[in-house]
C-alpha cells in the first residue's frame, strides 16, 4: 500500500468518526428533548406532580446537552427562597386583611429579586443578594437562546421578561405563595390579588422593579380587545398553563438544535400538546402555523414549486395549506398582533421614565 493510499484512508477514517461523532450527539439531543417532553407530559396528563421549577429545568438541561446540574438549579432556587423566609420573620407590613401573609410572601420575593441596598430589620442589617436586573441585549434570546433561561438569570443576575417573572414564580412556589403569569405582547409579567378592595389585582414588572397599573400593558398599542376577551393578554396562568407554556419553550429550544423539514414532527407534536391542555394559548398556535408553513415550503423546494397552486392538486398538500391558512386566521381573529422588537423596546423604558404615570397609587404598602 503506498502513501497516496494511507493518506486517503487516514482522511476517511477522520471524515467517518466526524460523521459518527454528529450523528451520535444528535441522537443525545433526540433523547433529552423526549424525555424532557414525556415529563412536561406526565405532568399535564396528572401522572407526574406539577412543579414549574421542575417544568423549567427540564427544558434548559435538554437544551444544554444534559449540562445543567439539577443539584445547582436547585440549590440556587433554594438559596433565594431561604432569603426570602428570613425577610418574612423579620420584616412587618403594615396590611390588613386575611390574606396578609400571601402579600407578604409575595413582598418578600419582589424585595429579594429587587432589592438594591442591604435592609435594616429589628437592629440587623441583612446583606442583600445583587439584584436581578434587565438586559436590553438580546433581550428575545435571537443571538443566543440562552438568554431566555432562567439558570443563566441565576448565575448572572441579568435576565428578561420571560427568566424575571419565572423565577418569581418558581420562588412563590416554593413559598406555597399564590401569585400568578400574565402575558402582555411579547412580555409575560406576574398579577397578585390582594382581597383589599382598594387595592384588588396589582401588576408586579420585574423588568424595571415596579407595580404598574393595566393602562401601561395597554399603551403598548399591540393590546386588542379581543385579544383581551380571549385571554391572550392580561389574563392569568393556572398551573398546567404554566406548563403549557415550558412545553412550547421547549419547542423553541428545539428548533435551535435541529433546523431540517425531517425534525419538525417534535414541533408539530408540542404545539398539539400544548393545545389540548390550553386551547387559546396563542404561542402554540403560532408555532404550529410556522412549523405548517415550513413543512409546505420544504414540499415546494422538493417540487420546484413557485406558486402553492403548483402543489395543491396533492390531496395532503392542500389539507397542509388548509391547517396553516385556519390556523394564522383564528390567530388574527382573536386579536394577537406582532409588536416589533424596537417598540417593544421604547414601551418597556416608558415605564422607567414615566413611572409615576403608570406605578399603582394604591401599593402604598411599607
Amino acid at each position: 500500500m503506498n502513501s497516496r493510499s494511507v493518506l486517503l484512508i487516514i482522511i476517511l477514517s477522520v471524515f467517518i468518526g466526524r460523521i459518527n461523532t454528529q450523528a451520535q450527539k444528535v441522537s443525545t439531543n433526540n433523547r433529552l428533548y423526549n424525555e424532557a417532553f414525556d415529563h412536561l407530559a406526565g405532568m399535564l396528563s396528572g401522572e407526574i406532580e406539577i412543579s414549574l421549577k421542575d417544568a423549567v429545568y427540564q427544558v434548559e438541561n435538554a437544551y444544554l446537552d444534559d449540562n445543567l446540574s439539577y443539584d445547582s438549579f436547585n440549590l440556587s432556587i433554594e438559596y433565594y427562597t431561604n432569603i426570602a423566609r428570613l425577610f418574612l420573620e423579620k420584616s412587618e407590613l403594615d396590611y390588613m386583611g386575611d390574606d396578609k401573609e400571601n402579600i407578604r410572601k409575595n413582598g418578600a420575593i419582589f424585595t429579594v429579586m429587587t432589592a438594591k441596598e442591604n435592609i435594616y430589620l429589628k437592629d440587623d442589617y441583612y446583606l442583600m443578594p445583587d439584584p436581578f436586573l434587565y438586559d436590553f441585549d438580546d433581550f428575545w434570546g435571537e443571538r443566543d437562546w440562552t438568554n431566555m433561561f432562567v439558570s443563566k438569570l441565576l448565575n448572572t443576575h441579568s435576565g428578561n421578561c420571560h427568566s424575571l417573572p419565572l423565577l418569581y414564580k418558581i420562588l412563590a412556589e416554593e413559598l406555597e405563595a399564590k401569585a400568578y403569569l400574565s402575558f402582555a405582547p411579547n412580555h409575560t409579567y406576574i398579577k397578585v390579588r390582594s382581597q383589599n378592595p382598594e387595592i384588588g389585582w396589582y401588576n408586579t414588572e420585574l423588568t424595571s422593579a415596579t407595580f404598574p397599573i393595566d393602562a401601561w400593558i395597554k399603551s403598548s398599542g399591540y393590546v386588542h380587545l379581543d385579544a383581551i376577551k380571549n385571554g391572550i393578554y392580561m389574563d392569568t396562568l393556572s398551573k398546567s398553563q404554566e406548563i403549557v407554556m415550558c412545553m412550547i419553550d421547549l419547542a423553541k429550544g428545539y428548533e435551535r438544535h435541529f433546523k431540517k423539514p425531517d425534525d419538525l414532527d417534535f414541533l408539530v407534536q408540542c404545539a398539539d400538546t400544548a393545545l389540548a391542555y390550553y386551547p387559546n394559548y396563542v404561542n402554540a398556535m403560532l408555532l404550529k402555523a410556522e412549523t405548517l408553513k415550513k413543512k409546505f415550503e420544504a414540499i415546494m423546494d422538493k417540487e420546484g414549486a413557485t406558486y402553492a397552486s403548483q402543489v395543491l392538486s396533492i390531496d395532503e398538500n392542500k389539507t397542509l395549506f388548509e391547517q396553516m391558512e385556519t390556523l394564522y386566521a383564528k390567530i388574527f381573529r382573536m386579536g394577537y398582533r406582532t409588536m416589533p422588537k424596537e417598540m417593544y423596546a421604547e414601551w418597556l423604558s416608558d415605564l422607567n421614565k414615566h413611572a409615576d404615570k403608570y406605578t399603582n397609587k394604591a401599593l402604598n404598602i411599607d
